[in-house]
């Protein structure tokens, strides 16, 4: 039997509790990865410790849900089953399915990457319940809201459909939007040199997986009539179902009905695909052995999110919040290097055959994905700033933290407890 060793909290364990195979078998939306469209979340938030109440939320956010972002995900595999067709290779559900993608391919046209309506909702839902939970932040009558994204669109339309809502509560509250090059480097910052030293190894790891754990001979026989000119002419068997799966995983983006497509996967061939996902994102983003420094290409975000927290918890008469807008390559790394719940179990192994029973991407990073941390002070100033850490509006433990009010942690041992990581690190 092999042996894995594992340092994980123990309350991250237990939201794993569950078996990530049966909820992809009753949810296949969820082996989407980063594709996952965001969940509305069901559990009640706990109540503010006696005698406090929030002033301040400070906010990193994915943009929601958004077409693929390269046209080549829509054509390649569309081109490749009008080229059966052509010379009489599809079988009948073949082509239903080439009915189906040519559908999809059309609805792209010049929108690739763009922020989709369901995408839009989303951030609208986020903006209203943070509203809802926090009305002392954000129905005060100095209400500020600081709110910067990336320079893509759909995280500027993002940030945009979030201070709608906000603003919708509270039409004195003063907002700043602002977007720029000269934010990327901790909205949208890219790997360190530590990093891209070790890509080379994490590619044959992608290799590796990817060849275990794609096994398309079904499906083709289940799309084409004659195996032979598969291979003949149509290219890699593996390759061709990653691109039918890219764009499946990606339809719970849309409105579209009549389109879904994980009816031609078995449930295996769905968590499998999936599989490989969560350990490729895990190795390249997460707290892996293999790759220990990519949570530290979030150094600049966190210094941000500390760095502003400063300006503002002396402020004893500020109301407001700071919201950043980026993407999944920020929110994943960013929630490992906080150490937020389940981001922060740490696999110390290369033996990720039972990953998935600890780490589950789907639950750190869909589609508008987001991490909150949101501070409170005692209405008489009688006691230690307090903060609370949500991933994706879920309440979530801090590293290894000691508190004996959970959620709430004090802020000062939070702070000097990501200083202290900072300050460790080495970056080049």
């Amino acid at each position: 039997m092999k042996k894995i060793f594992f340092i994980i909290a123990l309350l991250p364990m237990a939201l794993c509790a569950q078996n990530a195979e049966q909820e992809i078998y009753d949810n296949p939306n969820l082996s989407g990865s980063n594709y996952v469209a965001y969940r509305t979340p069901t559990t009640k938030l706990t109540p503010s410790p006696k005698g406090y109440e929030p002033f301040y939320v400070s906010h990193y956010a994915r943009h929601g849900s958004r077409w693929l972002c390269d046209h080549n995900e829509y054509d390649v595999p569309v081109k490749a089953l009008q080229k059966a067709k052509k010379y009489g290779k599809l079988t009948p559900e073949g082509e239903e399915v080439l009915r189906r993608l040519e559908f999809i391919q059309g609805t792209s046209h010049k929108r690739c990457g763009d922020l989709s309506s369901v995408g839009e909702r989303q951030h609208h839902g986020i903006g209203k319940r943070m509203a809802q939970n926090f009305p002392e932040v954000f129905r005060a009558k100095n209400t500020q809201v600081d709110a910067r994204s990336t320079i893509v669109r759909r995280c500027i339309i993002s940030m945009i459909a979030e201070c709608e809502e906000l603003a919708a509560v509270n039409p004195n509250t003063r907002f700043h939007n602002d977007t720029s090059d000269s934010l990327q480097f901790y909205l949208n910052q890219d790997a360190t040199p530590k990093m891209e030293k070790i890509q080379q190894s994490l590619n044959k790891l992608d290799t590796e997986w990817y060849g275990k754990l794609y096994k398309p001979e079904r499906l083709m026989q289940y799309l084409f009539n004659d195996q032979q000119f598969v291979s003949d002419s149509l290219g890699s068997r593996k390759d061709l179902m990653w691109y039918i799966f890219n764009v499946a995983r990606g339809m719970q983006s849309h409105d579209y009905k009549g389109t879904d497509l994980w009816y031609i996967f078995t449930k295996q061939e769905i968590f499998d695909m999936w599989r490989y996902d969560n350990i490729s994102w895990y190795c390249g983003f997460g707290s892996s052995v293999e790759n220990p420094d990519a949570p530290f290409s979030q150094y600049n975000l966190l210094e941000n999110i500390l760095n502003t927290a400063d300006t503002i918890v002396n402020n004893p008469g500020f109301h407001g919040a700071t919201m950043r807008f980026g993407h999944e390559v920020c929110v994943l790394p960013l929630a490992c290097l906080m150490e937020l719940g389940e981001a922060g179990a740490k696999v110390s192994t290369k033996d990720f055959d039972t990953l998935h029973e600890h780490f589950r991407n789907y639950n750190i990073f869909p589609m508008a994905g987001n991490v909150q941390l949101i501070f409170y002070r005692h209405k008489k100033g009688r006691g230690p700033v307090l903060v609370k850490a949500l991933l994706n509006e879920k309440e979530v433990t801090i590293a290894d933290l000691k508190t004996d009010r959970f959620p709430y942690y004090t802020w000062s041992d939070v702070e000097q407890y990501y200083r202290n990581k900072l300050n460790n690190y080495q970056q080049y």
